[in-house]
């Protein structure tokens, strides 16, 4: 089943905008993009999408009942996909108001919304409507040196931003069970690659770089993510929205774990490769190692086999291909990020302290 009207919520954020792209550049549906366009929205990020005539968007908070309603009515979408959220955890750490806010009242209004709307079509229509709630892997926890998350992991968020995902998770889940709604989950691991905001890891590794900038590294740098390149990411999605089974989960991951010091290690290795320093310096002595942030946990990593098994998806990225696509994308579109740097955003740490380091 190929949906022909999604609505994107977080459409200009950075896996929303991805998923945009590849809507309307490599299919021909119609997408109405929601975003509220807080620091992290940015309208440029939809690229060429943002000018076709099959993009619609439509700015305004998920929390706003009747802005969702009449955005429902008015588009009349045969699929929902839900990217809209507050996402860093240590912005979580100091401010877990918008969290729970965003994450738990806004994915309860998107919910009643979409119930409401879903109940007023009729037939195939109604039997084909699909509401995408995408999540993240910090759900389950932390990891240690073995094993990797499933769908069947039990739940168990360890920071207020985990927490609020979890909780928007269940409230999907319960929506399905006590109403019919037809949902699909999705459990994602650590996203990077272009229009990332800069208060992440790596384009914050690759700014402060070509900068000249310490390099911040929480802790020792030994812990874990596996890393999952955004466009990856947005083909995974789009197979689950379309070809999902209503009522189930699929955990996405890019199979590339990878210690935050080598993550950094290795933006710093691509960087002497492409924009050498001077007398034969290495961007790796930049390296600072910083406090560690608050309940840090050590290590996520995810399991693939059942949407490669059921939906037959697979990274097409290495990390080493991924890395260099990234670090190439954000040399050679200065004018995307500068303009962040230039207004909401000029590289510091945001939240939990002031030491400068932001890790997914």
């Amino acid at each position: 089943m190929q949906h022909k009207r999604i609505l994107v919520t977080g459409g200009a954020g950075f896996i929303g905008s991805a998923v945009v792209r590849q809507l309307i550049g490599e299919t021909a549906c119609e997408v109405c993009t929601v975003d509220k366009l807080t620091y992290a929205g940015n309208l440029s990020s939809l690229g060429e999408a943002r000018g076709s005539n099959r993009h619609h968007f439509v700015q305004a908070d998920i929390c706003d009942g009747e802005a969702m309603a009449q955005a429902f009515a008015n588009f009349r979408p045969d699929a929902v996909m839900h990217l809209a959220a507050e996402s860093h955890v240590d912005r979580s750490i100091d401010g877990p108001a918008d969290f729970v806010r965003t994450n738990l009242v806004g994915t309860f209004t998107m919910l009643e919304a979409a119930t409401a709307y879903w109940r007023t079509l009729v037939d195939e229509a109604r039997d084909n409507f699909r509401f995408h709630h995408i999540s993240t892997d910090e759900v389950f926890g932390s990891l240690g040196d073995e094993g990797m998350f499933t769908e069947s992991t039990a739940y168990d968020p360890r920071s207020p931003y985990s927490a609020t995902k979890a909780g928007s998770d269940h409230l999907v889940r319960a929506w399905h069970h006590t109403h019919g709604l037809p949902v699909v989950l999705t459990n994602c691991s650590n996203n990077y690659g272009p229009y990332h905001f800069p208060e992440k890891l790596i384009p914050l590794v690759i700014l402060k770089a070509i900068s000249g900038a310490p390099l911040p590294v929480y802790g020792d740098g030994s812990n874990v993510r596996d890393w999952l390149h955004v466009e990856d990411h947005a083909r995974a999605l789009r197979l689950v929205v379309n070809e999902g089974v209503p009522g189930e989960t699929y955990c996405i991951g890019g199979n590339s774990e990878r210690t935050n010091l080598q993550v950094v290690e290795a933006i710093c290795a691509e960087l002497d490769a492409v924009r050498p320093l001077a007398e034969g310096k290495s961007y790796r002595d930049q390296i600072a190692f910083v406090t560690d942030r608050p309940g840090h946990d050590f290590r996520y990593a995810i399991d693939t086999a059942k949407i490669a098994r059921e939906l037959g998806w697979q990274p097409a990225q290495t990390f080493e291909t991924g890395i260099a696509d990234t670090v190439r994308w954000y040399l050679g579109n200065e004018d995307w990020w500068r303009a962040i740097h230039d207004g909401t955003y000029r590289g510091e740490r945001l939240g939990a302290g002031n030491t400068g380091a932001a890790h997914g």
